[in-house]
């Protein structure tokens, strides 16, 4: 798979990503976020809206996902051991030695995938780089990129930085959780396909994508030659459900780049530690971009997240604990009225809240998220923050909230309580 585009392109649809507030690449970014307002303003994202409103109210934020306790005491004690011996300076650019041969050999020990830590692996400032960059590096005007809708945030805007197109194939929820629609996946694809952007397990709805489903997404990519980057950072935060790297399926190593990072399996998502990995002229191309962008970031926190990815008890014990865990929310929504889909992964779970929004005699998701601190002292986020704006799956889920359960087990008992009394009839 070439890192250069070989399709041609229209230079009627070389406009980027649609969007008619001009040129300048930040209005872009904004609008593909939906952050840009008719006036031209730009709006803070809801996660920062949420979190600035459970501060304010002093709600228990069940917004944002991140742990509330942190990863391993030895992982921290390697990352001060770092220090002390002075691994303060810049860390090389691929990342330290030590970190890229962990990821190879991780990758070998879970997925039988081969992987070449010299040439085929890239550190970087956790996933979230590694996702603009590559969408950077390998699309441009003109181009379509598909994401599955709902689609985690940052994919929207690295598409929009791009210049490129944002196209997307639906989750539906059903009582199998939320599946992707095959059909409309192969409907939207097109010759100018160029990257799929896939997430799997989801976020924001918590879903594992079946095998057979990424079959379906890789027979798309092969048919049209377009690249696959894949956001694997919940790879090992799986509830019964199997995790299958696209990389594995057959005649697919070739024409993917894999994502993933130690924020989400080792509790530590500040250290912004992540990485990518693949062929090694699409991962020359990322390089290329990303060395623009940080160059480098957390020189000892990398040796210390290379001595984690030889732990596979912690993510197996935290994926056990996030399991109880989200029994114990998902109990909580069901007491409150909410219609909850059971995720199979990540730290977050998707409830439908139209019942709740009738007997409050709300709106909307976005509405109740504004009003459940005031209502439930317990912040969401809307559904509808993962898609295009006025687009049929932002309508489909209208009515449906994310909560996560990546909180202590005493915050989200208080939190199940405090929304109980969602579930009492209004006098």
């Amino acid at each position: 798979m070439s890192a250069h585009p070989s399709s041609s392109h229209d230079p009627a649809r070389d406009s980027g990503s649609g969007s008619a507030r001009g040129t300048d690449r930040w209005q872009a970014t904004a609008s593909a976020a939906g952050l840009l307002a008719e006036d031209g303003s730009v709006a803070v994202t809801i996660f920062a809206e949420m979190s600035a409103l459970a501060v304010r109210t002093g709600a228990i934020n069940l917004g944002q996902g991140f742990p509330d306790v942190d990863g391993p005491e030895y992982v921290k004690q390697a990352a001060i051991k770092a220090i002390e011996a002075g691994r303060n300076q810049y860390a090389p650019g691929d990342g330290v030695p030590e970190l890229r041969q962990a990821v190879a050999e991780h990758q070998k020990r879970h997925y039988g995938l081969d992987v070449d830590p010299d040439t085929e692996v890239l550190v970087t400032t956790g996933a979230t780089e590694a996702l603009t960059a590559a969408v950077l590096a390998l699309t441009r005007p003109g181009d379509e990129v598909l994401t599955l809708e709902p689609f985690y945030d940052s994919h929207a805007a690295a598409i929009g930085m791009s210049g490129a197109t944002h196209v997307t194939a639906p989750l539906v929820p059903g009582p199998d959780g939320f599946r992707l629609d095959v059909e409309a996946l192969r409907a939207v694809a097109t010759d100018r396909l160029r990257m799929i952007l896939l997430n799997s397990p989801h976020n924001p709805t918590g879903t594992v994508l079946t095998r057979d489903e990424l079959e379906a997404v890789a027979a798309v990519a092969r048919e049209y030659d377009a690249i696959v980057v894949t956001d694997e950072v919940y790879e090992h935060l799986t509830f019964g459900a199997e995790h299958v790297p696209v990389a594995t399926l057959q005649g697919m190593a070739g024409r993917t780049l894999t994502i993933s990072s130690s924020g989400k399996t080792f509790s530590f998502t500040g250290w912004k530690v992540g990485w990518v990995h693949g062929p090694a002229d699409l991962v020359t191309a990322v390089r290329t971009v990303k060395q623009y962008l940080t160059y480098t970031s957390g020189a000892p926190f990398q040796p210390a997240i290379a001595q984690a990815l030889a732990d596979d008890d912690t993510p197996r014990a935290l994926a056990a604990s996030l399991a109880d865990r989200r029994d114990l929310l998902c109990a909580g929504l069901e007491a409150a009225g909410f219609v909850v889909t059971r995720p199979a992964g990540t730290y977050f779970v998707m409830a439908d809240a139209s019942a709740v929004l009738a007997r409050l005699g709300l709106r909307d998701g976005v509405e109740l998220c504004r009003r459940l601190p005031e209502l439930a002292g317990v912040v969401a986020i809307p559904a509808s923050a993962f898609c295009r704006a006025g687009s049929p799956t932002a309508r489909a889920l209208a009515n449906h909230v994310r909560f996560t359960f990546v909180k202590r087990e005493e915050v989200l008992r208080d939190a199940a309580t405090r929304l109980a009394g969602l579930g009492v009839p209004l006098s």
